[in-house]
């Protein structure tokens, strides 16, 4: 199977090896961050720095001033972690060194633009903003992130991209120094209090017959025993069970609707904008009603609308089955497992889990992430890939 590892600009920048030793690795393609979140990140071999920290959201190559004029809602330019035209100074290198370059465009996760912006963050059924959530439901976010997605995805070069967070978010987040862990929620209290609240969702649930402050009070109320030790499992079942089966159909589908067109809008601007043969995939997950980096989509109909899916497998390969089993031939279903040991990850069973995901209809591998592991990780990713 064809596989491609992760990286971020600055593990390429100022590092002549980076490139060739990604390429040593064994895989064909790199998917590489033309705009990201804020984070701090570890660069265990480079030798200017080791610790790199990106203080807010920012695109990592120069901006379109006049694609972005006149907008109240516009990305940031990186600061000294990724300056000038980043993206494209570690593409070059990479491309050098025989290997496809891919752009990994991160959406729908942004705590400047919730700082900024306060008015467009998802709102709980507490009034508590996610600052790091803007709701997909406003049309000046949606606007942002189609236009976002338009310009950071195809940079120039790049062979396609993977859109990442193109759908809802919620509470689950890694937000700055998380302290959220205290009470399980599980999948259905998740749900609950990622609910938004802002505006243009009240509008939304009105249409579906929903008063918005009439579920907020519900919603509170079905939290409380939650909050107090009660389980809150049980997937879709358990969201019926607290909030009803009619009232919870009813917000599922004002939130799948959303996000079903902002995929099809986004898509199509990334299609309108890209060469032919330019292939575009989302971090996906095959229920609908999840949030997060990876969105809740219906399988058969993200497929019927981009190339294909890159599937989160760091806890399995169980999220494959669903889109297998609507995938046309010659779409791409990548299984992305975590190869940093640190950070939970299993190199050292990469190949058993690969041909197990092939079993369940993987055709690609992602690889997160190679500027992230150690050597030791590398080492035994690189004997895994070089003996399949």
């Amino acid at each position: 199977m064809r596989a491609s590892a992760f990286l971020y600009p600055w593990d390429v920048n100022g590092d002549p090896q980076a490139a060739s030793r990604t390429a040593a690795l064994g895989v064909r393609q790199v998917t590489l961050a033309s705009a990201y979140h804020s984070t701090r990140a570890l660069t265990p071999r480079h030798p200017r720095h080791r610790v790199v920290t990106a203080e807010h959201a920012a695109v990592l190559y120069p901006l379109d001033e006049d694609h972005w004029a006149e907008r109240a809602l516009r990305p940031n330019p990186a600061g000294d972690w990724a300056p000038g035209d980043a993206y494209g100074e570690a593409a070059a290198a990479l491309s050098a060194a025989g290997l496809d370059v891919h752009t990994w465009v991160v959406l729908a996760h942004n705590s400047r633009m919730g700082e900024d912006h306060p008015s467009t963050s998802v709102v709980n059924a507490y009034g508590d903003r996610y600052p790091w959530a803007p709701c997909i439901a406003q049309p000046g976010t949606r606007a942002y992130l189609t236009g976002l997605a338009k310009e950071a995805a195809v940079r120039p070069g790049a062979a396609g991209t993977e859109l990442e967070s193109l759908g809802w978010y919620g509470l689950a987040h890694l937000h700055a120094h998380d302290k959220t862990g205290g009470v399980p929620l599980g999948d259905s209290g998740h749900y609950l209090i990622s609910l938004c609240f802002c505006a243009a969702c009240a509008d939304g649930y009105d249409r579906h017959g929903l008063d918005a402050e009439e579920l907020a009070s519900f919603v509170r109320s079905a939290l409380d025993p939650v909050w107090r030790g009660a389980p809150s499992d049980g997937g879709w079942a358990g969201v019926e069970k607290l909030l009803g089966a009619e009232t919870a159909a009813a917000t599922r589908a004002w939130r799948d609707a959303v996000a079903r067109s902002l995929q099809e809008e986004t898509v199509r601007a990334v299609r309108s904008a890209a060469p032919p043969g330019f292939q575009v995939l989302l971090h996906a997950d095959p229920v609908s009603f999840h949030c997060g980096a990876n969105a809740g989509v219906d399988p058969r109909h993200i497929l019927s609308v981009a190339d294909g899916v890159v599937v989160p497998c760091a806890g399995g390969t169980g999220l494959l089955a669903p889109f297998a089993e609507t995938a046309a031939p010659g779409q791409v279903l990548a299984a992305n497992f975590t190869v940093v040991s640190g950070m939970g990850g299993h190199p050292d069973t990469l190949a058993t889990d690969a041909a197990h995901a092939a079993g369940q209809g993987a055709t690609e591998l992602r690889l997160y992430h190679a500027g992230l592991a150690s050597d030791h990780d590398l080492e035994t990713v690189r004997r895994a890939l070089t003996r399949r």
